[in-house]
């Protein structure tokens, strides 16, 4: 008796820690996927797998809406999550494409949302105070990167396709309006001349969509060398490779020739690149995760413990058809994996750059955002995990 109850407790003790051991548990079944809003007649987009649309405190989701065919014009909204309560934080909007929307996010702590916007012409980088209701211009002839969601400051370029004066990096501070250049394009072209001949040539290069690391001491980043001045054309700019500079040690980490889809990786040390490959900005090394799916030109993001790979993929990678996507969580140790949903997205958003999923997950590792384009509009999906995820 005394040994089968030995054996019944080694047995559940074993079923535990392999639970505990298995971060993909909480998505292997009892998913929740569904539309966050549910309007009829518009698109509704998150931004990218770079930024998660929901509030530090969980509260509000952040996208972009346009009625418009090409979904290139419209407003920043956001949705209470308990309530389903909308709330419209910038109008008359005009995007790039509807790919990356308005780059809108949340900064300070989620009391601002900083975005870009053209308007009658001229582009300039606001923000909105969810207190007030205010929304401030902060930088002209600029454009905004990423952030992060707990902090102030948020990465300025000037305009690929145009930037005149502002090729550099700069560092705004939505709080107090500051702006400061943090690194020059001429820096990066005397660090390495033999690249910057080769992709930028005698062209005036610029410094294109950076992304601060979550303790916002890194920034990566690549060039842009202007191209036929339209915004919404494939030839706006030539824009190529990948460079890592440390913003505190005011040195350069890192640069690579090509520039996938990258995002940083929680531990602020490494970036999370396609083909499950991550970067150490510390030894410009890189390690490919083994035993998980081609994504091919996914767009791959981590959880915020670091345990799992979100990714995108055409369903070509999995003997489907390349109309077809998934959303895909890898255990980030390698070996196994989940397909959480299966779409068309060849429908959707008629821009020029089209919408892709972009997952990205919530900071509590809950759920998971992205955009789905299967029908005439473009909608904000969300996948919520059975149970728990741990912190």
């Amino acid at each position: 008796m005394k040994a089968s109850l030995a054996l019944a407790l080694l047995s559940a003790t074993l079923c535990l820690a392999h639970a505990e051991d298995d971060p993909l548990a909480p998505w292997r079944s009892g998913v929740k996927v569904h539309p966050v809003d549910e309007s009829a007649e518009r698109h509704s987009i998150h931004t990218y797998f770079n930024t998660n649309p929901e509030s530090p405190d969980g509260k509000w989701v952040l996208y972009y809406t346009s009625k418009t065919a090409d979904g290139q014009q419209g407003e920043i909204r956001i949705r209470e999550r308990a309530t389903g309560t909308e709330r419209v934080l910038a109008e008359n909007l005009h995007t790039e494409d509807a790919h990356r929307a308005a780059c809108q996010q949340w900064v300070s702590g989620g009391k601002r949302v900083v975005f870009h916007n053209e308007r009658n012409g001229d582009w300039y980088v606001g923000a909105v105070d969810l207190d007030t209701g205010t929304e401030r211009v902060l930088a002209k002839d600029r454009l905004v990167c990423w952030g992060q969601p707990n902090g102030d400051l948020v990465p300025l370029y000037g305009k690929h396709w145009n930037p005149g004066e502002h090729r550099d990096l700069e560092l705004l501070n939505v709080a107090t309006g500051e702006i400061h250049t943090a690194l020059t394009a001429e820096a990066v072209k005397a660090a390495y001349p033999a690249w910057w001949a080769k992709v930028i040539g005698d062209k005036a290069g610029s410094i294109f969509f950076p992304e601060m690391s979550p303790d916002l001491h890194r920034v990566f980043f690549k060039m842009a060398a202007a191209g036929n001045g339209n915004p919404r054309s494939t030839g706006a700019s030539a824009r190529q490779g990948l460079v890592c500079y440390d913003l505190e040690a005011k040195r350069f980490l890192l640069q690579r020739d090509t520039w996938g889809h990258p995002a940083w990786h929680p531990d602020s040390r490494r970036i999370v690149e396609v083909g499950y490959t991550l970067i150490d900005t510390d030894t410009a090394k890189s390690e490919r995760i083994p035993g998980l799916p081609s994504m091919g030109s996914g767009h791959p993001s981590a959880s915020p413990d670091g345990k799992l790979i979100v990714t995108d993929l055409t369903m070509d990678h999995l003997g489907g058809k390349k109309t077809d996507w998934a959303i895909v969580v890898g255990d980030a140790r390698g070996g196994n994996h989940v397909v959480l949903h299966q779409f068309d997205n060849s429908h959707g958003a008629k821009s020029w750059r089209v919408s892709h999923p972009h997952p990205v997950f919530s900071a509590d590792g809950r759920r998971i955002y992205f955009n789905v384009s299967s029908g005439p509009w473009t909608k904000l999906y969300v996948a919520e995990c059975a149970t728990p995820a741990k912190p």
